[in-house]
């Protein structure tokens, strides 16, 4: 399987809810925002497409192991990567279609690899359901703040 600038981030079904905006306050969580946002220059993070509505967006780990959801970083991301990165959510909209093109488009994929790349990220995420409850670590969180 190839390495992609661009991936699907499918979340544990369980961890849904668990994210820095359930950790953060409103006004910490919009500082966040504003900090990534701007050390993004106007510019995807991902794509390097130049965006005015760069979004937020959190990565993380699973180390399945020990049950353990960790935040890696906080990326500024355009809509059309962010649309990408949760195809779950895109999907259930009925954006599919602009979804899949992007990521083949950022990546130079072709369609069969697209959905390659998605089963995988599928299997992932089955897999990682399996894990009754998620303990969240957002140490990383550190390196933004201070």
């Amino acid at each position: 399987m190839k390495d992609y600038k661009l991936n699907f981030e499918l979340v544990p079904d369980s961890c849904w809810y668990s994210n820095l905006r359930s950790v953060l306050t409103s006004a910490q969580w919009g500082a966040l925002s504003r900090h990534v946002r701007a050390l993004a220059g106007g510019r995807c993070m991902i794509c390097g497409q130049p965006s005015s509505r760069l979004e937020a967006h959190e990565q993380w780990e699973y180390d399945e192991k020990n049950a353990v959801q960790k935040l890696v970083r906080v990326v500024a991301v355009c809509p059309a990567c962010h649309a990408v990165i949760h195809i779950g959510r895109t999907s259930l909209k009925g954006d599919l279609r602009a979804a899949e093109d992007h990521f083949m488009q950022v990546n130079g994929a072709s369609y069969a690899e697209y959905r390659a790349a998605l089963g995988k990220a599928n299997e992932d995420h089955r897999r990682r359901n399996q894990v009754p409850e998620w303990k969240l670590d957002i140490s990383a969180l550190s390196q933004y703040l201070g």
